[in-house]
This record gives C-alpha cells, sequence and structure tokens, in this order.
C-alpha cells in the first residue's frame, strides 16, 4: 500500500493528498501562469474587500498590503544593468523626444 501512495503522490505531486480533485485541477491551471501580476491583482481585490467586510481589521489590511508590497517588489526587481539600461533609454527618451517637443506636450 506504501509504494501505492508514494507512486500516487510522485505522480500528482507532493501536496496532492491535501487537495481535492477541484483544488488539483485548478493547480494544474495554476502551473501555466507565470509572474506575480494575477497574485497582485487578487490581493488588491481582497484588501478591498476586506475593508467593507471587516471595516476595524487594520491588522488584516497592514498584512495584505504587506503582502502586496513584497509581490510588487518582487514583480519589478531588476538587475544593476537592467536597471543602467532602463535609465538610459529614459534618458535618451527626454533628450530627444520629449525636451524638443516641451514636457508640457508629453505629460497630456
Amino acid at each position: 500500500m506504501a509504494k501505492k501512495d508514494a507512486a500516487k503522490a510522485e505522480k500528482h505531486g507532493f501536496y496532492s493528498q491535501a487537495l481535492d480533485e477541484a483544488e488539483r485541477l485548478e493547480l494544474e491551471e495554476a502551473r501555466g501562469i507565470e509572474g506575480l501580476d494575477e497574485e497582485i491583482a487578487i490581493l488588491r481585490v481582497k484588501l478591498r474587500g476586506l475593508m467593507v467586510t471587516e471595516p476595524e481589521r487594520f491588522d488584516l489590511y497592514l498584512k495584505t498590503a504587506n503582502t502586496i508590497a513584497k509581490l510588487v517588489k518582487t514583480r519589478y526587481n531588476i538587475s544593476k544593468q537592467q536597471k543602467k539600461s532602463l535609465k538610459e533609454a529614459i534618458a535618451k527618451v527626454l533628450t530627444e523626444i520629449a525636451l524638443p517637443l516641451g514636457v508640457k506636450a508629453i505629460i497630456r
């Protein structure tokens, strides 16, 4: 029986026994998602919902907001070289396009 359980766990993943069939299907779907954008978005929706359903639970707001902040930081974490390249690209846009057109024209 232990070999059968081990084979099942290997086939379905380490946590498969903790999930029901619907959750296992959702897990398969979730495996196809790249990035953190959906997680950030859902946490924002849940935070807004908490503010309505739990108006006095500032501790939950803070925990949720901190989690969102960490995910956003992770999402936009870029290397020093990428940061340098981005700064150079922004400087180029400003000097070649924005300044000749006038900054007000870009802001509108």
